[in-house]
């Protein structure tokens, strides 16, 4: 690893014309510039290949009850510049090093009449931009409530937009395609219902938002390292084409309480001409620091199964009995009730999903629904909701963990706090402790619903610092955490990879609630993976969702080799096979993708890709010399065309390829698709049908 810090080296991407300066990206594809207005208020600008893709924009913060707000009558007082080059090996991820160079303009600005100063600090990539404020510590800037940030991204035209409608509790959306101009008109139909959900503005969008211009240049913006500070949304002013940064309030309303010294997150515009390499990007881990877990032996990527996907659908639940309308905690005696009979977190169930994951070769089973409280855990603003220690009767809490253990398979904790996080942070340390205590390493915690104190959002700064606290409170355990309905993650994983997953967007379960858009998982990466991994929970096998439970007609938009792709195009190093043990028995031909797939790899090489329409990744298992290559395609059906040129010279592969019937549909024929076996070396090229909501699934295997 190596830093090199050499301001006097970088003069050629620093320059000074009255009060502007120029900074150039390490190989020159940009060049951003700062400069002041007349009226001292900050702007920058941003061109790619000489070309301008964000216009001149306007920085600043508003505060409250302050007579002059942080955006305008400042004077430049110091300019630094810098560059910077280091090689870094993450825990786990799609590669096993990540170069992170940039070159960095950090400029000190002085307020006139107010005597404040703030630092604005760009840092260019060759992938694109971050910018951050900066507060140093001084007398008349200390403690402060932010009413607004003003960062602005001007657009340079009416782009195509994939976006969803911005909302301060949740981001469980499909996906709507259109130009900017037309978001205003789509914005209600696009809002969906949710249980948890508070729109803000008709042309309100969230991040990471990715764009396309005319001239077919992909622009990605979203923010990195969000700590103490709330979720930024965007607002666009549609009739000048400009995004403006919109945090997410709390119960009073504010947006943000700061002490200086500190800073604000990373601001992220990564741009190209090629989509691929957009999914390439690490520049959001990139402006993360570095872990601060410093033995991460302990952290491991995870391929597991679950009771979970039968609760979603209907077919069992999570409560034990059905006999009380309202429990209460250490009151409540489930020993003296009848039990339902549909209780899915049971022993002999538990023990079914622990054999078929010790058959397959499974990491873990996540079991849901197994503690005391689920009998009237949602919609009641219930503090004491749950205690994340005492099972249902029918819950063998050491038995189970020893069953496991005998079969070399773990058990995942499941921690849903119905979105009382006071309740959690009671609970957590002794929560974390009793997953010590009975074998337990990783955990799924769930804020389903409206968070309680009552009147805070999910993405507020409050709620934004518990979710911190509880990573680091499970390190602290040598616990890995997998936090679903949790704000979208910024590449916090770099500093704390125990964050192995996070929902934070829609998931396979809204395929069993009425479904989702065939293309979601060709949006998906180039948007909510733009941050980190999602647990979107892949492996649906059953497309007909009333033949597991009748009273639910939906259908999974999806053919099954589609599913099988989603375990290479959707990189998570937390894996669940979704499905049920009777639906993967019913196919163990498609299933042997999936106990083949690896969860942690050394190289990735995106071969295809369009925002909507299709991706084609392949990706190197860790530690070995096999590949896999995984294709998503939307609705039209299309032929893929790969050549394998990132297998080794002169090796020898075999490639099994699961791919789509000619006759198969996501809708009509989801479950058609056929296996083939071909002998492949780096200089073979493949032609490959995807049918609509389609795709295919390769395990090249390299001859011994």
């Amino acid at each position: 690893m190596k830093n090199l810090f050499f301001a006097s080296l970088i003069l050629f991407a620093f320059s000074t014309v009255a009060k502007a300066q120029q900074l150039k990206s390490p190989e020159g594809k940009f060049v951003m510039e700062f400069s002041l207005q007349n009226d001292g208020t900050p702007t920058y600008n941003l061109k790619y290949k000489n070309k301008e893709v964000v216009k001149t924009s306007k920085l600043g913060l508003e505060l409250k009850d302050d007579k002059k707000s942080l955006l305008n009558d400042f004077t430049i007082a110091d300019t630094k510049t810098s560059t910077f080059d280091e090689t870094w090996k993450p825990v786990w991820g799609e590669v096993d090093h990540i170069r992170n160079h940039y070159n960095e303009l950090a400029v000190t600005l002085n307020q006139k009449g107010t005597d404040r100063q703030i630092v604005i600090r760009f840092r260019l990539f060759d992938d694109g931009l971050g910018f951050r404020y900066e507060f140093p510590a001084q007398k008349n800037l200390t403690y402060f409530t932010i009413k607004e940030e003003r960062s602005q991204f001007a657009m340079t035209g009416d782009h195509t937009a994939f976006w969803i409608p911005g909302d301060y509790d949740t981001q469980e959306y499909d996906y709507t395609k259109s130009k900017l101009s037309e978001i205003r008109g789509l914005s209600e139909k696009a809002y969906t219902a949710n249980v948890s959900q508070k729109s803000f503005s008709p042309t309100g969008v969230q991040t990471s938002l990715m764009l396309k211009t005319n001239e077919e240049i992909y622009i990605n913006l979203h923010e990195a390292a969000l700590i103490d500070y709330s979720c930024m949304h965007l607002n666009l002013d549609d009739k000048n084409m400009t995004f403006t940064s919109w945090l997410t309030p709390d119960a009073k309303g504010d947006k943000g309480h700061m002490q200086a010294p500190n800073h604000s997150p990373w601001r992220t515009i990564i741009v190209s001409d090629d989509a691929r390499e957009i999914l390439a990007s690490k520049m959001t881990y990139n402006l993360n620091d570095p872990s601060k877990i410093d033995n991460t032996s302990w952290i491991k990527p995870v391929k597991y199964i679950g009771v979970w996907w039968e609760m979603i659908t209907g077919k069992s639940s999570w409560s034990y009995t059905n006999d009380y309308p309202t429990v209460q905690l250490g009151v409540t005696d489930f020993a003296k009730a009848k039990p339902n009979g549909t209780h899915g977190a049971n022993n002999a169930n538990v023990k079914k999903y622990i054999d078929f994951a010790a058959q397959h070769g499974f990491d873990a089973v996540l079991v849901e629904g197994w503690n005391e409280g689920w009998e009237d855990w949602f919609g009641h603003s219930k503090d004491y909701v749950f205690d994340f220690l005492t099972p249902y009767p029918d819950f063998d809490v050491k038995g189970l963990h020893e069953y496991a253990k005998s079969k070399g398979v773990k058990i995942i904790m499941h921690h849903e706090t119905s979105g009382s996080v006071r309740n959690y942070e009671r609970h957590m340390d002794a929560a974390y402790k009793f997953m010590n205590d009975n074998g337990y390493d990783a955990v799924k915690s769930g804020y389903v619903g409206d968070i309680l104190p009552r009147g805070e959002n999910h993405y507020s700064q409050w709620i934004v610092n518990h979710y911190q606290y509880a990573i680091e409170k499970a390190a602290d355990y040598k616990i890995m955490v997998n936090a679903h309905e949790a704000v979208r993650p910024t590449g916090i994983a770099r500093t704390y990879p125990n964050l192995i997953g996070n929902e934070a967007a829609r998931g396979t379960e809204y395929q069993a609630f009425g479904g989702s858009k065939p293309n979601h998982v060709t949006v998906l990466p180039f948007t909510r993976l733009i941050g980190g991994p999602m647990d979107y929970t892949p492996g649906i096998f059953e497309m007909d969702i009333s033949k597991m439970n009748p009273d639910n007609k939906s259908h999974v938009n999806s053919t099954i080799a589609n599913q099988l792709a989603l375990y290479v195009t959707m990189y998570s190093p937390l894996q669940m096979a979704a499905d049920t043990p009777e639906n993967y028995n019913r196919f163990p031909d498609a299933f042997q993708f999936i106990k083949d797939v690896a969860v942690d790899w050394s190289e990735s090489k995106y071969i295809e890709a369009e925002p909507g329409d299709f991706i084609t990744v392949a990706r190197k298992a860790k530690g070995t010399n096999n590949w896999f290559v995984g294709n998503v395609n939307g609705e039209t059906p299309r032929t893929s065309n790969i050549d394998f040129s990132f297998l080794e010279k002169g090796k020898k592969y075999t490639a099994t390829i699961y791919a789509d019937a000619k006759d198969a549909h996501y809708k009509t024929n989801p479950q058609a698709y056929t296996i083939k076996k071909i002998a492949v070396t780096n200089k073979s090229k493949l032609s490959q049908f995807s049918a609509p909501g389609g795709g295919y699934a390769i395990s090249i295997i390299e001859n011994k």
